[in-house]
C-alpha cells in the first residue's frame, strides 16, 4: 500500500486544468446568447404597405425598436437611437430596425422625413405584442435570432455603458 502524498507537480497540472475549464465555462456563459427565439414578425409592412418580414432585416446583432409618433418618450428617444445607428453604421454585424406601432407612413414621414423608408409598420400592434411589448418605447436586442435583452421605456442610447453593452455583442469592423 502506497500512502505517499500526491506530487506537487501533479497538483499544479490538475489545478491549471481546472482553472482553464472554469475560464472556458465562464466565457461561454458570458458571451453565449441567452434568451428566447425572436417571435414571428410576419405581420410587418414597409412604407408602401407591402409585407416586410423582419427576419430579412436582422443582422447578427439587431436592436428591434417598437415606437410610435404619438408617444412623447418615443419622440424624445429617436435622435439618440439615430445617432447610435449612424455611429455604428460601418459595422455590418449591427443594425437598428425601427417598427412604428399603430402609425401610418404619413405620420412617420412628418416626423422622420427621408428616414421613413427604413421604418417597418405594425398597424395593429400584433408583432409588438408577440414580442411582449406592453408599453412604448420598447427595444429588443436580438443576437443570432435570440432575444437576449429588453429595454423598457426611453433609453439613453448615447450613454457609454449602454453602447459598451451593445458593442461587446459583436466584433467592430
Amino acid at each position: 500500500m502506497n500512502s505517499s502524498p500526491p506530487q506537487p507537480e501533479r497538483l499544479g497540472r490538475q489545478a491549471r486544468l481546472v482553472v482553464v475549464v472554469l475560464a472556458v465555462c465562464a466565457a461561454a456563459a458570458l458571451f453565449w446568447p441567452r434568451g428566447d427565439k425572436a417571435p414571428d414578425a410576419s405581420g410587418l409592412q414597409d412604407v408602401d404597405g407591402r409585407t416586410a418580414p423582419l427576419e430579412e432585416r436582422l443582422a447578427p446583432v439587431t436592436l428591434v425598436h417598437f415606437w410610435a409618433t404619438w408617444c412623447p418618450p418615443c419622440r424624445d428617444e429617436i435622435p439618440a437611437l439615430q445617432r447610435l445607428e449612424k455611429d455604428l453604421a460601418e459595422n455590418r454585424d449591427f443594425r437598428v430596425v425601427m417598427v412604428a406601432v399603430s402609425d401610418t407612413p404619413d405620420q412617420v414621414r412628418t416626423m422622420l422625413g427621408d428616414g421613413t423608408r427604413s421604418v417597418l409598420f405594425d398597424p395593429r400592434g400584433e408583432v409588438a405584442k408577440s414580442y411582449g411589448t406592453d408599453k412604448l418605447p420598447e427595444t429588443y436586442l436580438v443576437v443570432g435570432g435570440q432575444v437576449v435583452q429588453k429595454y423598457v421605456g426611453q433609453t439613453d442610447w448615447d450613454a457609454p455603458a449602454v453602447r459598451q453593452a451593445l458593442t461587446t455583442r459583436f466584433r467592430p469592423s
